[in-house]
């Protein structure tokens, strides 16, 4: 029996800068081509001219509540968010167990090209952290695909939550990496004291932070200042980023931007899902003053949104056309938040096109970035590690 091939080269792939070019992969990484030589046994794969990109990374999804997996469940509406939390407990505890279903949503979203994702998980006093504990039996069961930050989401509040403080420090010793937070100021009523327990959980951890805002308007912008300036005063720079953000989409530009020059000040990173029935952050704004911009497909079909399908080309396309965005460079834009940017606030390491880097991307039918964000194909292939991932169509269409 030969030897099996050390090195792979991918011939013919169309770099996301537009260049024809082979690339090389030694034992999982990128190489530099000029170092390949005879002696090594090498495999040819021919790419035929098809796009390649950095595989794709959701900034902000929720493996806990999705239904994906599971029977379809009509959405039910509520008046108000304690009655859309009853209403979420109730489809639950009907619904199959959590590890079946966030496995079935990690083989959907890894089916598209997805290696690594920030999951928020339900703590509170009522579910302790038994969420958790089935949400990282089924990360381990993907450990080796998808790679999982855990954020140790207080879903009903901190202080209106008594015991949920000691159960977010609890989960950063049991798994979870980084801290989250929700709406200080409207959910728990005091946004000193909750942002006091947040940032002091992460500080003694060594953990990043990630809030939930959907405080609107200059309440949002003052939250947002806040959260800024607590960033600073910790020493937490690049450290701490907040989900949603309504308020920047809220209120003129003038304020917008200088929010925007205090974000970047502070090293706060912004993710956005481009919620289909809210204003959301502008962009290209925040990008130009520094901020990083992230994202992450959010609720996908739960109790929360019915829609979605975890496909974070797909959500790229819904950013780029709810931002208006026509022009090459910024649909680009919407692609390198759901890719490089998200990588950087994840901390993923090796992450890239680059020699040295893990040689995992997705092979797109596309004729550049800009097309395949305004057109997205499921006509893709993911490579990962220099190797061609098997994907089970036929049961992706089932989930």
């Amino acid at each position: 029996m030969p030897e099996p091939a050390n090195t792979r080269l991918f011939i013919n792939a169309v770099s996301p800068d537009g260049v024809r070019r082979d690339l090389a992969v030694r034992d999982g990484r990128f190489c530099d081509i000029a170092m390949v030589g005879r002696d090594d046994k090498i495999e040819v794969v021919d790419l035929h001219g098809l796009l390649v990109l950095p595989a794709f990374v959701d900034g902000h999804v929720h493996l806990d509540k999705s239904f994906v997996g599971d029977r379809w469940h009509s959405h039910v509406t509520a008046d108000s968010l304690g009655a859309r939390l009853a209403i979420e407990k109730d489809l639950l505890a009907d619904a199959l167990p959590i590890i079946e279903r966030a496995e079935a949503l990690l083989a959907r979203a890894h089916g598209f090209g997805t290696v690594a994702m920030r999951s928020h998980v339900d703590i509170d006093a009522t579910l302790g952290l038994s969420t958790l504990h089935a949400v990282m039996e089924a990360c381990e069961r993907w450990h080796d695909r998808v790679s999982v930050e855990l954020v140790a989401f207080p879903q009903a509040g901190i202080l209106s939550s008594p015991g949920t403080a000691d159960l977010l420090d609890a989960a950063m010793r049991e798994g979870a990496s980084v801290v989250g937070g929700l709406d200080p100021t409207t959910f728990d009523g005091d946004a000193d004291a909750h942002l006091n327990i947040v940032f002091g959980v992460a500080g003694r951890h060594g953990a990043q932070i990630d809030i939930h805002l959907h405080e609107p308007g200059l309440q949002g912008i003052e939250q947002l200042r806040r959260i800024a300036s607590r960033t600073s005063a910790e020493g937490m720079y690049g450290k701490v980023a907040v989900s949603h953000a309504y308020a920047l989409g809220e209120v003129g530009s003038d304020e917008a931007a200088r929010t925007a020059d205090i974000l970047a000040e502070a090293g706060v990173s912004i993710m956005t899902n481009a919620p289909g029935d809210r204003p959301f952050p502008p962009i290209l704004m925040l990008r130009a003053a520094g901020v990083r911009v992230f994202s992450g497909n959010d609720n996908i079909r739960d109790a929360w949104w019915p829609y979605g399908d975890a496909d974070m080309l797909g959500r790229a396309m819904l950013i780029g056309y709810r931002s208006g965005f026509l022009s090459d460079a910024d649909l680009a834009v919407a692609l390198d938040m759901a890719t490089s940017v998200a990588a950087n606030v994840l901390g993923l390491e090796r992450y890239g096109l680059a020699a040295g880097d893990d040689a995992t991307f997705v092979v797109v039918d596309a004729e550049t970035p800009a097309a395949a964000v305004a057109a997205p194909s499921c006509a893709r292939r993911l490579i990962q590690r220099g190797a061609t991932v098997p994907i089970d169509r036929s049961r992706l269409a089932n989930l």
